[in-house]
């Protein structure tokens, strides 16, 4: 289907229906996976570092859902890194504080190196953040935050970074396009890691960035374009068909996991061993602080059965993992406090489980 056509889909329907070869006869409905590493002379495609027939179906479906242009990366991190290079050498960024550590980690490192003035605020806070913006070349923003859960005015800080020369950047990979569509709010360009909700499967390492239809948006598509193919963060053949895939029930998943979610975070706000419950009242991250301490915390992730005790999030299993058990997570993060990816099985087997795990972490 043309960009067109898919614009008058609602998300349910172009995540199936999108990214599908023309209905000529005889043509598959499903894409193919292209394995090849070079072309015949003569096409547009000359080397396969520079394109992959393989990842138009999801670039395809991912910017129809953002109302953008997409581009697959190898991994989340190397989105992040494309999206930093959007602005030289000596610039200044203000990004939550607390943010996903990986790009705590970057941005950290790329302060003490003197690569970029780092100012960190708490992006809750809307008249904090846009003080922070004079003088500032871009703002990250992340909401809700991981894994706080907390969330940015987008629209309100966006243009206040516009009007200071500013480039924006959210990353949108907790609430997924179904609950928000930053570029619709002014963001320059929306980061992904594909390889949470939109694969959904906990089998595959990829990352995205979709650019706003705007001239600034248009002039960072060419920049990460470039930097994609010059620094080789191309995403696998087989990855992006996966991807693909995957995005197919990216609907269907979502509404039965963020209905798991309201419900268990409800139910644990009243669990005797829950001192904090963190939940944004959509999508299907929570987080809780238990009552006692670090070990407390540590003892109930290791007693799940069907929970999963691992890092990661946004596959159909549920997950949950003591953040602070990280050496390099941020010190906002409290050390008693769980991170949950709350998946699609039954939601009864899900609470027995959580609720016996928090139980025997209080008996200890």
């Amino acid at each position: 289907m043309s960009p067109d056509d898919l614009s008058t889909l609602q998300p349910a329907t172009l995540v199936v229906s999108g990214g599908r070869p023309d209905p000529t006869p005889g043509a598959p409905v499903a894409p193919p996976i292209v394995l090849t590493s070079t072309y015949a002379a003569g096409g547009d495609l000359i080397y396969a570092r520079g394109g992959n027939p393989s990842w138009e179906p999801f670039e395809e479906i991912l910017g129809a859902l953002e109302g953008g242009s997409a581009l697959l990366f190898s991994s989340g991190m190397a989105a992040i890194h494309a999206a930093l290079r959007l602005v030289p050498v000596g610039s200044t960024i203000v990004a939550p504080a607390g943010p996903y550590n990986g790009v705590h980690q970057v941005l950290t490192l790329a302060h003490e190196r003197g690569e970029f003035v780092v100012r960190w605020v708490d992006s809750s806070d809307t008249e904090a953040t846009i003080a922070a913006l004079d003088g500032a070349d871009l703002l990250w923003i992340e909401s809700p935050i991981n894994p706080l859960l907390t969330l940015t005015d987008i629209a309100a800080v966006t243009a206040a970074a516009h009007e200071r020369g500013a480039i924006v950047v959210c990353d949108n990979t907790f609430a997924t396009p179904l609950n928000q569509r930053p570029l619709t709010d002014g963001v320059d360009v929306v980061v992904h890691s594909v390889t949470k909700y939109l694969s959904g499967h906990s089998d595959l390492i990829l990352g995205a960035c979709v650019t706003a239809a705007t001239e600034r948006g248009v002039a960072a598509h060419a920049s990460l374009a470039e930097t994609r193919h010059l620094e080789g963060a191309i995403p696998g053949a087989v990855e992006a068909w996966l991807a693909a895939r995957g995005v197919r029930t990216l609907s269907v998943r979502m509404e039965r996991a963020t209905r798991n979610a309201a419900i268990l975070a409800a139910r644990l706000a009243r669990h005797p061993q829950v001192a904090q419950i963190r939940y944004p009242g959509f999508g299907a991250m929570l987080a809780i602080e238990v009552a006692g301490d670090a070990d407390a915390a540590q003892r109930a992730c290791a007693a799940t059965r069907l929970v999963s005790h691992s890092t990661s999030l946004g596959g159909v299993e549920s997950q949950w993992e003591r953040r602070r058990r990280h050496p390099n997570e941020p010190e906002t993060t409290p050390p008693n406090l769980i991170r949950m990816s709350v998946g699609i099985e039954d939601i009864e087997d899900l609470w027995a489980d959580v609720s016996a795990a928090l139980d025997q972490a209080a008996d200890a």
